[in-house]
């Protein structure tokens, strides 16, 4: 069955945005989120906040890339831009009709609206915000599963099958401090596995502990490595499907932070159109490191893949300068490379993790 709604918004109300009296709450999802939307609507209400509803049509988001102007790609609407800087948080739930609804898309122009809606996303990244995921038909084909097992997979991918989901949060929050305090005073770190063998710079840069408050599910580590620091070839095993694309075999080789090569088996054009988005997206803005052993599996949406145990992922483009990295882009993609089979990550010399393990320091 789907994860209890009523159980789900509190925690999402309570625990990620941490919802207060005469805050305003903005809400992004499908009408095929209606369950959860209307809990999340009577959640916000019981904190004596005010819930700001904004649920689109199915097919709405590839209607608009479709029959876009110039002015539509190249611009923003003022009144988006006063609604996110008014708002205290927002909470965006992924809740697709169809997950390939971009896939027929020019992708120049959903990297032209990508640019030009920047400094929307900046201004969201300045407050409270949080992404998470409703259980739909699409996202259960995706994932290769029947609705009924997705649904039980997204519960104890966030917990929601444990008697008390806060208290799971705190523990992992727990195990990722211990985490990070062994990272925190890293200045190299090496990622080998099948076709990878990169270094990259990581002194003086801030670890984030992910604890499910941005991301529902969460569970991962992460900072933005030194801008010109990679050097090295990396495979991304896992595929990805940003704006609906199918893109997998990611191979990158980087120079002293900049990709120099770049294919793909799946997926190449868009690839390619990602990594001339701007200046900022050949280089890497993040390296996390994924610890939720609940998600045993990749199942096509990022915001799972990317928190699988024993995995870690690089994103090109724009970094999150609570790391301390400068990285600016439009772009934002993370990739996933698995290490549960023959892969290892070592901080100077120390090994971290071998084989999707976390290795005890000796």
């Amino acid at each position: 069955m789907n994860p209890d709604p009523a159980r789900f918004a509190e925690l999402l109300v309570g625990y990620c945005l941490q919802a207060r009296e005469g805050q305003e709450v903005l809400v992004r999802s499908t009408t095929l989120a209606e369950p959860l939307l209307l809990e999340l609507q009577r959640a916000i209400l019981a904190r004596d906040a005010w819930p700001l509803l904004r649920v689109e049509l199915p097919g709405a988001t590839a209607a608009f890339h479709r029959h876009a102007r110039d002015r539509h790609l190249d611009a923003y609407p003022e009144v988006a831009f006063a609604e996110v800087k008014k708002a205290h948080a927002s909470l965006a739930i992924q809740a697709p009709e169809n997950t390939r609804a971009l896939t027929g898309i020019d992708p120049e122009r959903l990297a032209r609206a990508a640019r030009a809606r920047r400094p929307l996303r900046e201004q969201a990244l300045r407050k409270r915000w949080c992404s998470t995921l409703w259980p739909t038909q699409a996202l259960a084909q995706q994932a290769g599963m029947d609705l009924d097992a997705f649904r039980a997979f997204v519960a104890r991918a966030l917990f929601l099958d444990q008697p008390d989901p806060v208290r799971s949060w705190g523990e992992l929050r727990a195990f990722q401090e211990t985490l990070i305090e062994r990272l925190s005073g890293a200045r190299e770190l090496r990622i080998e596995a099948e076709g990878t063998d990169l270094t990259l710079g990581v002194k003086g840069r801030t670890w984030v502990n992910s604890d499910g408050r941005r991301n529902m599910p969460s569970g991962e580590v992460f900072t933005g490595p030194l801008e010109r620091s990679a050097n090295g070839r990396i495979r991304f095993g896992v595929p990805s499907s940003p704006a609906g694309t199918d893109v997998a075999g990611v191979e990158l080789e980087l120079r002293d932070g900049e990709v120099v090569g770049a294919t793909a088996e799946r997926g190449e054009a868009y690839l390619q159109h990602a990594l001339a988005t701007d200046d900022g997206a050949r280089r890497l803005g993040e390296i996390g490191i994924g610890t939720n052993f609940g998600i045993d599996r990749a199942v096509g949406a990022i915001l799972f893949d990317e928190k699988i145990g024993g995995t870690v992922h690089l994103a090109l483009g724009r970094s999150y300068p609570e790391t301390g990295a400068t990285n600016e882009s439009a772009l934002h993609w993370d990739l996933i490379c698995d290490l549960r089979a023959g892969g290892r990550i070592t901080a100077d010399g120390e090994l971290i993790q071998e084989d999707g393990e976390f290795i005890a320091p000796r």
